[in-house]
């Protein structure tokens, strides 16, 4: 047996151990995983290297932050809930629209984050009695909810899996916007459509607005969304006049929007939406500060070449299955991206790295929905109070292969696609 594949295998069976047997956070898992992938490769406690691991991710890490207390303020000022009492006056004649536009809303924190927890925690909240009341059964909302959380941590504009390979093979964070519409805009509106057409035929809307706490819009005004117009149009500003407006920073964008939400709605708590905020996505900024050495040890011990090399080996059919196959049984976009999505992009090299890495994303996304953890599935299960979780999963399983044929067919297209996109 090849030295490296053994490293891998110590490293991911540690790593098993860890979540399944000891019930560890998976960064602590990933973390121990990285020692003993060090320890059995002969190089003791590289401690150099498992710093530089830690650090590996360190932009993502203060993005997922400084998001993620962006969004809870503006939860708290009551912008959001503004937003879906809004969607559903204007629109509920139109159903089919109202339920692509609340599939959006529902991925809006993802996109903003890259974590598809924070859509659930925060979005999907809010429009889950909504769903409810327009007819929807407990386990189809949960996996509507499931499935925009998804789509919502792939879509731009941040997209931390693609952060996670793109910081394995020296690629900027640049250029990935369409690439990542592609894979999820598509795919969130059908999705949309899907529920509409099967559950959902007239929507009224006095017993769904009954369902919602009252909009605060009539007490604070237009000024209550000031903060997203700072985050958006300072975003816009920076890619659209670079040679006017400097690059602060998204995590510097993000806090200028969240101190925005202060004093333009309801009255915020800054210092314990900030506690609140940094207490939810502190499980992902761990996985990353893990991920970051698991990357750091499998690069110094030579484990990425042999995954890399291993799979030019195969023939692209079971190449294809195996992409399709095992990165969405990782259980983790975060790990499924640093152990094969940063290798397989070099075995891709030529057809459009951005489109390839923005596919690998898609499919690795799938990962959260996925047994044993299951985290989106166990998180919308304890908001629709279903108590068999697995009936979320099966109930998304048309979409979820749905939504891996698309990225396998994003790969293999992948230089036709990138041809017709202007970076």
């Amino acid at each position: 047996m090849p030295l490296e594949l053994l490293l891998l295998l110590v490293m991911l069976a540690v790593f098993a151990v860890g979540v399944f047997w000891w019930k560890l956070p998976a960064g602590l898992a990933l973390a121990l995983a990285s020692i003993a992938g060090a320890l059995t490769g002969g190089y003791g406690f590289p401690v150099r290297h498992l710093v530089e691991g830690t650090f590996g991710y360190l932009d993502a890490v203060l993005i997922i932050a400084s998001a993620m207390i962006f969004m809870k303020a503006i939860e708290a000022s009551g912008a959001l809930g503004a937003i879906n009492v809004a969607m559903i006056r204007a629109l509920y004649r139109w159903p089919t629209l109202l339920i692509i536009l609340v599939m959006f809303f529902v991925m809006f924190p993802g996109m903003l984050t890259g974590l598809s927890s924070a859509c659930i925690l925060t979005t999907g909240t809010l429009v889950t009695p909504a769903l409810l009341a327009m007819g929807m059964p407990p386990v189809a909302v949960g996996s509507f909810v499931a499935m925009g959380a998804v789509y919502g941590m792939i879509a731009p504009p941040i997209n931390i899996p693609v952060m996670i390979i793109g910081g394995g093979v020296d690629m900027p964070y640049i250029g990935f916007e369409l690439p990542l519409l592609i894979a999820t805009l598509p795919l969130a509106i059908i999705t949309a459509v899907y529920f509409r057409a099967r559950y959902i035929r007239t929507i009224a809307p006095d017993a769904v607005l009954a369902k919602l706490p009252p909009s605060v819009y009539g007490r604070q005004g237009a000024k209550l969304f000031l903060p997203l117009v700072v985050v958006i149009g300072v975003m816009l500003a920076v890619r659209v006049a670079p040679a006017w407006i400097p690059d602060i920073g998204v995590p510097l964008i993000f806090m200028l929007g969240a101190v925005a939400a202060w004093g333009t709605g309801e009255r915020i708590d800054f210092l314990r939406v900030s506690r609140v905020a940094i207490r939810d996505a502190l499980p992902i900024m761990v996985i990353l500060v893990g991920v970051g050495m698991f990357v750091q040890i499998m690069t110094l011990t030579g484990v990425r070449g042999f995954i890399a090399v291993g799979a030019l080996q195969l023939p692209p059919a079971l190449l294809y299955l195996g992409i399709a196959g095992i990165m969405p049984a990782f259980g983790s976009a975060y790990a499924a991206s640093s152990v094969l999505g940063v290798p397989l992009v070099y075995v891709f090299l030529g057809r459009n790295e951005i489109v390839v890495s923005s596919a690998l994303s898609l499919i690795a996304g799938l990962g959260d929905l996925m047994p044993p953890p299951s985290l989106l599935c166990v998180f919308a299960a304890q908001l629709v109070g279903e108590k068999n979780h697995f009936r979320i999963l099966r109930e998304s399983l048309p979409l979820m292969v749905l939504s891996l044929v698309v990225g396998i067919l994003m790969i293999i297209y992948a230089a036709q696609i990138g041809s017709m996109i202007r970076y």
